[in-house]
């Protein structure tokens, strides 16, 4: 007759070490998930950004430009005055026809000056005007300064914005904690290239478009 292998009566400190090993093997796992996500401390540096924000809270706005149209997604649930600001000025049709005014090729693209509206006003000066709606500095650690993300302009690091915003060209991550990220570029990506790769000249102090680059309109859409 064979014997089968009985089940031993655990002792305290089996259980103990059961309970210690179950523990770490889930800590293990979460990690693991947090780190393919992209989310939490064990993020990939630039790992895509939507799935530390909940589907529901996803916004989107289209970005016609003179150069093309690119789609961006808006983090709301993170973000949200920094969000609704930018959607506000977005149904007001702030945004129309303003130029990309800063454009420093492998760093970022810029917009949201009113006195840059069809190229025009004085040149020395875009980039100093904004709308008169004040918001305050947003950051959020999910949040960071990778290739294609959207972040507010402002005066200084860690101040607030107002109409401003940035895309960045390059995985910028030196800006983090200092100018805040508010969305993502989710297609189109080739028309952002594109915008940032226009011939520049140096113009009061800043990386300006030769022949003026446009935002022609941004509209909100239902889906990427």
């Amino acid at each position: 007759m064979v014997n089968k292998p009985r089940r031993r009566k655990q002792s305290g400190h089996a259980k103990t070490y059961l309970i210690v090993g179950l523990i770490v093997i889930l800590g293990i796992s979460s990690a693991s998930y947090a780190y393919v996500a992209g989310v939490g401390p064990f993020s990939r540096e630039c790992a895509t950004l939507t799935t530390a924000v909940p589907a529901s809270s996803l916004l989107y706005a289209q970005v016609n430009t003179s150069e093309g149209s690119f789609v961006v997604e808006l983090f709301s649930s993170l973000t949200p005055k920094t969000v609704t600001n930018f959607v506000n000025l977005v149904n007001e049709g702030f945004y129309d026809n303003l130029t990309w005014h800063r454009i420093q090729p492998g760093f970022v693209i810029q917009t949201g000056d009113p006195s840059t509206r069809n190229g025009g006003g004085n040149r020395s000066t875009w980039g100093q005007d904004s709308s008169n709606v004040s918001i305050p500095f947003e950051y959020s650690s999910y949040l960071r300064n990778c290739k294609y993300s959207l972040g507010m302009a402002s005066t200084g690091a860690g101040v607030g914005g107002t109409s401003q915003f940035y895309i960045n060209l390059a995985n910028n991550l030196s800006l983090d904690k200092s100018y805040a990220v508010f969305g993502q570029v989710v297609s189109g990506q080739s028309v952002v290239q594109a915008l940032g790769s226009v011939p520049v000249e140096t113009v009061g102090g800043q990386d300006e478009p030769v022949t003026p680059v446009l935002v022609t309109s941004i509209v909100m859409v239902s889906s990427p």
